[in-house]
């Protein structure tokens, strides 16, 4: 039987560099990057056992005139009160999960990287404990809220909440098997992509 690809796990904080790490994953062995956030929307797509769930557990109010997710009535909703954010997140991480084992089942490439924004905040290894090897994408605090104000264009103050409101980075460290530290420019972070490919390749 043929040996699956290894997996691998990409996290980072908001505004850390994640996504550019991934796009230098792809650039290399394209379709290997399976994104979380891509996986989320595909399990609430109309027709889908997990809209039906939603709407079974919050009502009809949270969809659209066209019978789609009305992702700011069900963000009101869960934000407004922990216990519905525990129910939906009961609700959509097992299938996010199995949508995102399934592509990678169906790689073709030498590693899939699963791109899981979350990972630490969803229970880490003990959620997922199919992955291979972790990798973190990290900046210090400091350099993480001034590129988070750049980026969304919001103040010191909104910024602080926004990482606050994440896994600290400590924590994320602790589940690292391999740490980007993403503080030069694109070209040094693909190079550091670059590095880790051949030896992941390589083992």
């Amino acid at each position: 039987m043929a040996r699956r690809p290894a997996l691998i796990g990409l996290t980072g904080g908001v505004a850390s560099g994640k996504s550019s790490v991934a796009r230098a994953f792809d650039a290399r062995h394209p379709g290997c990057v399976v994104d979380a956030d891509l996986a989320a929307r595909a399990v609430v797509e109309p027709g889908t056992d997990g809209l039906a769930a939603v709407v079974a557990t919050f009502g009809a109010e949270v969809l659209g005139p066209d019978g789609r997710l009305d992702r700011a009535a069900l963000r009101a909703r869960v934000f407004a009160d922990a216990s519905h954010r525990k129910a939906l997140e009961a609700l959509l991480h097992p299938r996010i999960r199995a949508w995102m084992l399934a592509r990678a089942e169906a790689a073709t490439t030498p590693y899939v990287v699963l791109d899981i924004p979350l990972l630490t905040e969803g229970g880490g290894r003990a959620t997922w404990p199919m992955l291979d090897r972790v990798v973190v994408v990290d900046v210090p605090l400091a350099v993480q809220q001034t590129r988070l104000m750049a980026r969304d264009g919001v103040d010191a103050a909104l910024a602080e909440r926004m990482i606050a409101a994440q896994a600290t980075r400590a924590q994320r460290l602790a589940l690292a098997d391999d740490v980007i530290v993403n503080l030069g420019s694109l070209e040094a972070l693909g190079a550091a992509v670059g590095r880790l490919d051949a030896r992941w390749r390589e083992g």
